[in-house]
């Protein structure tokens, strides 16, 4: 008898499987009992027919608790009011371990607040299963894409001794007597890399210290970014915009049962194809402004800004040339107009706002010295930094994508906090 996983059910119609999992739910009626069999795969309806197997099996079923794990053994057949469209008719039920009784997380409505703190349990609800297979085939797809169009993986450490975006952000850690940080992001050492290999991109943690509690923060969230030499903004945003749309079209082929089961309106991601739309950072303001806004020119966007604009479009939208003020010290000012960044947001649409944030960096030796000196940035830990434009600088762009808010927006979710298998918000660190 094979062991098969429950992904894998259909490809055994009419054969007798072996199935290794956990009891997620169970119900009787009268001589037909119903179990809902997880393996990490998937769930399956697993059938017991009194009439069928033995009297004690069938009472045994009533004394095993939630979450037990078991051992099924049975016949697959076709059941199409089945969610996975197959049931198991069993004829054999082995108890590996037999869960305490009390299950904390039952099948009752539970508040945000208790599932946060049985967040190690929580991840076995079907939901939270469909949310984390997605954001695993986002990565997945976001590697293959880059993968494939000639960027190479190349890790920037977590660990670093000076800021990226700001100072103000910053988790600070003692390094055997002197001050480290985390890492607010990868992107200075990949234009390092990105010197040497021409097009490449990390993928990790990333930890802002930003007291902000909004559905769409978390102090540890994972970044995409890539960068590549010889790229100028424009090119930056097509590489943006074809990745993401990459990105949906292969959520859509290959998890289509986790977005249903989210309830997830798939017509609004059926929709994303490039171009996206391109409006300055100015046209945002008078949108803005003639939607009651009190925002100024100069002033950065904050999530209810975002929110406005991004419900006004049905594809992901690029605001560009944002006041330079705005931007982190290496962001290139337009040459035709220097107060403003060669730069360039990308805002999911629905209301769920910013998704990517990239840009043209500052290729000029001096330029970049100036800057660094502008912010009050300690210059000796910059000098690595100037090297890359000491030896052969060339223009480069690169950009950040969220993995967190994008999943959130592909799933259609309200909060980031689902997104991740355990968030760290403002007050919130275990388990």
């Amino acid at each position: 008898m094979e062991i098969i996983r429950i992904s894998d059910i259909k490809n055994y119609e009419g054969k007798e499987v072996e199935i290794k999992g956990w009891l997620y739910n169970k119900r009787s009626s009268g001589s037909i009992k119903f179990l809902i069999i997880r393996d990490g795969t998937g769930f399956i309806q697993a059938t017991l027919l009194k009439s069928e197997i033995k009297e004690e099996l069938f009472n045994k079923i009533d004394t095993i608790n939630y979450e037990s794990s078991i051992k099924i053994t049975g016949l697959v057949r076709e059941e199409k009011r089945a969610s996975s469209g197959y049931e198991i008719l069993i004829k054999n039920v082995e108890i590996i371990s037999m869960a305490e009784e009390n299950y904390p997380i039952s099948l009752k409505e539970h508040g945000v607040g208790f599932l946060m703190d049985y967040r190690h349990l929580w991840l076995r609800s079907p939901r939270q299963n469909a949310i984390l297979r997605i954001r695993a085939e986002i990565i997945k797809s976001i590697r293959n894409f880059l993968d494939q169009n000639g960027f190479i993986l190349i890790d920037s450490p977590i660990l670093t001794p000076a800021a990226c975006e700001g100072t103000t952000t910053l988790f600070e850690t003692d390094y055997f007597g002197e001050k480290a940080y985390l890492t607010q992001s990868g992107q200075l050492y990949n234009e390092a890399s990105a010197m040497a290999f021409g097009k490449v991109y990390c993928f990790g943690p990333t930890f802002r210290a930003e007291k902000s509690k909004t559905r769409r923060h978390l102090m540890e969230f994972w970044m995409v970014e890539p960068e590549a030499a010889y790229v100028d903004l424009e090119e930056n945003n097509k590489i943006q915009e074809n990745i993401v749309t990459y990105v949906v079209k292969q959520v859509l082929e290959n998890k289509k049962m986790e977005l249903d089961l989210l309830e997830r309106d798939s017509s609004k991601l059926e929709i994303i194809k490039v171009p996206f739309p391109r409006i300055s950072y100015d046209e945002a303001i008078e949108i803005l402004k003639k939607d009651g806004s009190k925002i100024e020119w100069g002033d950065d966007f904050g999530g209810e800004d975002e929110t406005i604009l991004s419900q006004k479009y049905e594809k992901p939208i690029f605001i560009h040339r944002y006041p330079i003020k705005c931007k982190a010290f290496y962001m290139k000012p337009d040459p035709q107009r220097p107060e403003v960044a060669l730069c360039a947001d990308l805002l999911a649409p629905e209301g769920y706002g910013e998704i990517i944030g990239g840009g043209q960096r500052i290729e000029d030796y001096n330029l970049l010295a100036n800057q660094i000196k502008e912010h009050n940035l300690p210059r000796e830990n910059y000098e690595w930094y100037l090297d890359l434009r000491r030896y052969g600088s060339v223009p480069h762009s690169g950009f950040g994508l969220g993995i967190e808010r994008t999943i959130a927006w592909i799933c259609g979710l309200d909060h980031v906090r689902e997104t991740i298998p355990f968030p760290r918000m403002l007050n919130k660190i275990y388990p």
